[in-house]
């Protein structure tokens, strides 16, 4: 048995797609459902992670979308037929219901890095389903890869075709998520203008969200994820929390 199967993980299949899972010793009715980076590292045996969703009682569904940026387009190193956001509204959350009996609202997405973008994107796009939502150095202007021999190259046909796909095009001025929270470093140059963007937007329309670009703690990295780590469980906790609440 590995380290992370004695912690509470589990490597399964849910569709023929591999999804790492965490169970913790008591459960609350909650379920975190989260969104990994480019470099395809979920939380399994992260012991910062680990400790957090342990300590708050959340069940973890760490699916595997290899460098499909989380779109609805076809990636074919994903699927060949299949886009990461259908696995994920089609098979993913029937699979959470199946085994947990927890349903949106009570799951809450997250994500880094490229998870972080599409996070936010699945939330924007699907406010009533994750109405709590947590990013961490979001890549969201991922149209500036266009080009640079990525998955990108073959899922759109031009760089303003990708950006029209980004996270902040999908912003609704009268229904978003209610629950929104999305971190970076300041120092991390290449994603912070598409981060800065999504704020000004937001802030024009009123939205009301919550957004740290103060703290800094290694750039774009697993120090800087890690170091952020309470602050994003303890505000997806308090999200799901209320909206329990405000259903009830």
């Amino acid at each position: 048995m590995s380290a992370t199967e004695t912690k509470g993980w589990q490597s399964i299949e849910v569709c023929g797609k591999q999804c790492d899972v965490f169970e913790p010793m008591q459960a609350s009715p909650f379920v975190v459902l989260h969104l990994h980076g480019v470099g395809m590292e979920t939380l399994a045996g992260n012991e910062t992670w680990t400790e957090l969703l342990e300590s708050r009682g959340l069940r973890a569904m760490c699916p595997h979308g290899k460098r499909s940026w989380w779109t609805n387009r076809i990636c074919t190193e994903f699927d060949e037929k299949l886009t990461a956001e259908r696995h994920l509204l089609q098979n993913v959350l029937p699979f959470i219901a199946q085994r947990w009996g927890v349903e949106p609202p009570r799951i809450a997405l997250t994500g880094i890095s490229m998870g972080g973008q599409g996070a936010l994107r699945l939330a924007m796009k699907n406010a009533a389903k994750f109405p709590v939502v947590a990013a961490v150095s979001a890549a969201i202007d991922f149209q500036n890869l266009y080009g640079q021999g990525t998955t990108i190259d073959a899922m759109y046909v031009d760089k303003e075709a990708a950006r029209q796909d980004t996270a902040p095009l999908y912003v609704h001025p009268l229904n978003w998520p209610r629950r929104m929270l999305f971190v970076i470093d300041p120092t991390d140059r290449q994603w912070m203008d598409g981060n800065q963007r999504l704020h000004e937007k937001l802030r024009a329309l009123g939205i009301v969200y919550d957004h740290d670009f103060t703290t800094s703690a290694g750039g774009h990295s697993w120090q800087y994820f890690n170091h952020m780590a309470p602050r994003v469980t303890d505000f997806i906790t308090r999200g799901l929390e209320a909206e329990q609440r405000r259903v009830l």
